[in-house]
C-alpha cells in the first residue's frame, strides 16, 4: 500500500470518527498573513515552534505578568494585594533584564 493511499484511509477513518468536527477555528477563513510576513527561512521553524506550543520566555513571562494582574483585580485582602503588586514588580524586572540581554550582547 502506498502512503498516499495510507494517509488517504486514516483521514477517512477519522472524518467518519468525527475527529474534525470540533476543531478551533472551525468554519472560519485561515489567516496565513504572518505567515507570509516570516522570512521565507524562518517560517518551517516557526512554525514547528508554533505548533508545539513553544513561546520565547519574555513572552512566558508578560503571560506571568498579565496572570497576576488579574489576580490583583479580584483580590481583597490587601496583603495579599501587596504580595502581588510585589510578585508583579519582580516580574516586570525580570522582563526588562530578558529584553536588555540581547543588546547587551551587541
Amino acid at each position: 500500500m502506498s502512503i498516499e493511499k495510507f494517509v488517504e484511509e486514516q483521514i477517512s477513518r477519522a472524518i467518519q470518527a468525527g475527529e474534525f468536527d470540533n476543531l478551533p477555528g472551525k468554519g472560519k477563513p485561515i489567516d496565513l498573513r504572518a505567515y507570509f510576513e516570516t522570512p521565507e527561512e524562518l517560517r518551517a521553524a516557526y512554525s514547528i515552534l508554533k505548533s508545539n506550543d513553544f513561546a520565547p520566555q519574555e513572552v512566558e513571562v508578560l503571560k506571568e505578568i498579565d496572570a497576576l494582574k488579574k489576580r490583583l483585580a479580584s483580590c481583597s485582602d490587601e496583603e495579599q494585594k501587596d504580595r502581588l503588586r510585589k510578585e508583579i514588580s519582580d516580574k516586570k524586572l525580570a522582563f526588562n533584564l530578558l529584553i536588555e540581554k540581547p543588546k547587551r550582547r551587541s
